[in-house]
């Protein structure tokens, strides 16, 4: 599983407070959602949130998976990435930088963290005068086992 700087239990916390915020009511689904994919450690479509979600709350529906992810994603509690025609993937908001390999075929994901790509980057926008605040770096590939096939 992915380390994340935060436990589950203050996400949670943080998320009560960004709920009062909005005079929003507390909703056991939000708190499912955010535990499903900091269990998980992300990637997650909303298809498969949904399915997953389905095992505990029978109730719940596609379209408030996707109202949800909205306004953790609004709040800062999760993160999405595009991945390609098909929608956007999701992982919990506050782990330790990483960037992606995203396999155009199978849709895998592999996170992944390389301190020279990190300086190189950093050499780059020093080279504009510029201060790098934040970076999103995704690399489409056709990964080894569906080249194989």
């Amino acid at each position: 599983m992915r380390k994340y700087k935060d436990s589950f239990e203050t996400i949670l916390e943080r998320l009560h407070l960004a709920i009062r915020k909005n005079g929003l009511k507390n909703s056991r689904q939000r708190e499912n959602i955010l535990k499903i994919l900091y269990e998980h450690g992300g990637h997650l479509s909303p298809d498969e949130i949904f399915a997953m979600s389905r095992q505990n709350n029978k109730g719940a529906s596609l379209s408030s998976i996707y109202r949800i992810l909205a306004f953790l994603e609004k709040e800062g509690f999760v993160l999405s990435i595009e991945v390609d025609t098909n929608g956007r993937r999701y992982e919990v908001a506050g782990g330790f930088h990483h960037d992606h390999i995203i396999c155009m075929e199978c849709r895998n994901i592999i996170e992944f963290y390389d301190e020279e790509i990190e300086r190189l980057q950093e050499k780059l926008t020093d080279s504009y005068g510029a201060r790098l605040v934040s970076h999103d770096m995704r690399l489409f590939v056709i990964c080894s086992d569906c080249l194989k096939a």
